[in-house]
Order: C-alpha cells, then structure tokens, then sequence
C-alpha cells in the first residue's frame, strides 16, 4: 500500500515511510492510494470473530507486507486489551463507550498502535525518533502512556496552558522517562501550527514525526470502533446513524474509511461544539476556518480541522456527495449541560460533555423508526470532573487509571514561540 500527499506536491510513500515522517514534505496529509471493500462474507459473519481478528482483517490492506502478519497480530493484541460497551440510552439511541484504556480516552487506540508500529519500524536503527505531538487535551494523555518506555523513541508533547482539564494536564506532564511536556501560551490551533512547521524546518536535524491524527497510524486504527459497534447492533437490523463529538475530525474520518469498507452505516453526524468551521461549511459552501474558541468541552476546541481534507477527499471533493452521508451541527456550552442533565434524569447515565454534543447531533437530525443512533462517549466523565459533577449534582468515582496520577507533580516547560520549541528541539 502507497500514501500520496494530498497537497499531491510529493511523491508517493510506504505505509513505514509515511508513519515515520508523519506528514508530507509538502505539508499534506497521507492518504492510502486505495480502499479496497471488505468480502460481504466477513461483513455478514462479523459476529463470528473477534475483536482482534476484526481488527486485523480491517487493518491488513493499509499495513501491507511492511509488518509481517504474526507481529501485526501481536501490535494488536497489545492495542485492543479492553472492551468498547455499548450502554443503551433510550429506545433507539446507544452510547459507544471508548474509554476503558489506559487514559480513559478512545485516543488510547490510535497511540497504542502508532507507538508499537514504530518501535517495529526503528527496532534496528540507532538513530532516535522525537514524536512532536500537539493535543487539545486527550492526545497528550493517550500518545505519553502508548509511548512511554518505548525504545529509541522520545516524545515531546505540545498543550495550551489552561485549556485542557486539571486530570488531562496530569496525564501528559507526570509520567517522566521519555515523556516531556510544552505548556504553551495560546490555543491548540497555535499548537497544530508549531508541531506543523517543525516538520518542514531543516534546521531542525532530530528525525520527528506526529501522533496526532494527521499521523495514519494514529488516524486509521480509529476504523476498529465502527466495526465493533456494528457487531453487537447487526442483529437489530436497522440503518445505523454514527453521531461523532468531532474536534480535528479524525476519529469520524475513520468511520468514513469504515464504510468505505464495506460497513453498512446509512449517516455520519460531525457534533461540534461552538468551533463551527465544519457545520458552517456544509451551509455555506464555503470553508473558511477561523481561530478556535474555549469550550468544556476542550477536546473539541479547533478552528482548522486537519483531518477534514481527507473527508473531502474520500468523497470525491464533490459537496452534494458529501452533504448526502454526512451532517454536521454546531451546539453551546449552555446546550451541552443542558443535555448533560436530560440525559442523567432520563436514564441515570453520566456522560462527559463531549458525549453530551454528540447526543445533540443524534437529536437534531432526528431518527425514523427504521434507524438506531449511536453518539461515540470519547472520554470518561472524570476527565472533565468540574463540569460534570457541577452539572449534575453528583460526584463521579474515581477510576484505578486516574487514581494513580492525581498526586504526581506536574513538570512542564512554558513556551510562547515557534521559535522557543526550535530551540527546545535542537539543544
């Protein structure tokens, strides 16, 4: 399998190749050169296998011969070591929970998968890695943990200082070892921007690649949660409606790839919160991103999402293609807690407020008695603690992953510039 760049400025790549640069020289994304359908026969039996056997039927045609068949079997029995429960909510909607890693957060899949693939690719190279990685807030959580220890690797990890949550903060800056963390004095997007042009700086001679989503290794392993899903919903024989708290638009990209696959999802929903870029695009036409916004619900705080090219790209650049399979709707912080609470009064369940907007997106398209929603809950609901429990009146339990974290002391270096992470990366 070959990646192009889709700034088609560069020449074609490896899967390796592409995982190991991140981005193109040119700036654009890797996308695979093609997508080849999945049998029907798998497709109809997906119920018959496991978690892991889908996994790697999903994975394979994008990984080629570049990782032998066992080892890619192993990176993902080491990558899918929990579950992905599907909690019904009300008569015709689910909650996908995707939170039962490591971090809590259903980034831990991606980070896991990229960070064994490299260690794979760099097993014999002496020469090191830097992962330079930007996060709006569960990023850096998950890509620090699927990292930490790996050989030959050391990760540097871009935040906005007071724009992710107290417990989002520890995870990324208390772990130490191979693990350092960028306080930056801005917002995600300024972040995005510094991890972006590091990449095409030559004075900058460490090797660096991305785990952001931009990466295919962090983005593509995120088809897994739509193939799960349909798994245990297949018996209900209706039409499914993927509703996606999207924030750089990776996670419903994958889902796109998904069916693309062969998995029979009738609509996709991007929920955004009030960083509108998307929503406003589908209707106006026109895409013109604009600086992001603080929300509670930060993971979603984004202006310029990097992983809509690819959307765009899987339908053909054609708009009207697009706007038949895919909505997307733009809700308010007033909105989400709003939701937060209707949801807990009608069902009991605690969702976080990322969970919440997705929920909304399911409500403002609305489903017909032939269709069943499913809003994806990307976080556990103690990551945004303050919120919920002030939301709901309730105080949320503490799981063993965030325990073992909230009395470690942050170590974290404060930048302001482009130019302060250059310096960081070549001293």
């Amino acid at each position: 399998m070959n990646y192009y760049s889709l700034n088609h400025n560069s020449p074609k790549n490896s899967f390796k190749n592409a995982v190991i640069s991140g981005i193109a020289p040119d700036r654009g994304l890797y996308f695979p050169e093609k997508i080849t359908p999945l049998s029907s026969d798998f497709i109809d039996n997906i119920d018959e296998y496991s978690n892991h056997e889908i996994a790697f039927e999903v994975i394979k045609q994008f990984v080629g011969d570049e990782i032998p068949e066992e080892k890619l079997k192993e990176i993902i029995s080491e990558t899918i070591f929990f579950d992905f429960p599907l909690v019904k909510i009300d008569e015709n909607i689910a909650s996908l929970e995707l939170f039962h890693g490591p971090t809590m957060a259903f980034k831990d899949v991606g980070a896991k998968f990229m960070a064994k693939c490299l260690e794979f690719f760099n097993q014999h190279n002496e020469e090191e890695v830097t992962v330079l990685v930007a996060t709006s807030g569960d990023t850096g959580g998950a890509v620090a943990n699927g990292f930490l220890g790996a050989k030959g690797v050391n990760v540097v990890i871009l935040y906005p200082s007071g724009k992710v949550s107290d417990i989002q903060e520890k995870q990324l800056t208390t772990l130490g070892q191979n693990i350092a963390a960028l306080e930056v004095d801005g917002v995600f997007d300024d972040c995005q921007e510094m991890v972006k042009t590091a990449f095409l700086d030559s004075e900058i001679t460490k090797k660096l690649t991305s785990a952001n989503s931009i990466n295919i290794a962090r983005w593509l392993p995120q088809m897994f949660y739509f193939f799960y899903a349909y798994k245990e919903l297949k018996k209900l024989k209706k039409d499914l409606i993927f509703s996606v708290p999207s924030g750089n638009f990776g996670n419903i990209c994958a889902g796109i790839v998904a069916q693309k696959l062969g998995l029979p999802i009738k609509h996709f929903i991007a929920a955004t919160n009030i960083n509108d870029t998307v929503p406003n695009y589908l209707m106006e036409g026109i895409y013109q991103p604009k600086p992001s916004k603080t929300t509670i619900s930060n993971a979603m705080d984004v202006g310029n999402p990097s992983n809509f090219i690819r959307i765009q790209e899987l339908y053909q650049n054609d708009f009207e293609k697009l706007k038949s399979n895919f909505s997307s709707f733009s809700f308010t912080d007033d909105e989400t807690r709003e939701t937060l609470k209707k949801i807990h009064i009608n069902s009991g369940y605690i969702a976080d407020p990322h969970g919440a907007v997705g929920y909304l997106g399911l409500q403002k398209r609305g489903l017909n008695s032939s269709e069943f929603g499913v809003f994806l809950e990307t976080a556990h609901p103690v990551k945004f603690l303050d919120v919920v429990e002030e939301t709901l009146s309730v105080k949320v339990e503490i799981p063993q992953q965030i325990k073992q974290i909230m009395d470690k002391e942050k170590v974290a270096i404060k930048i302001k510039s482009y130019q302060e992470l250059k310096e960081y990366l070549i001293t």
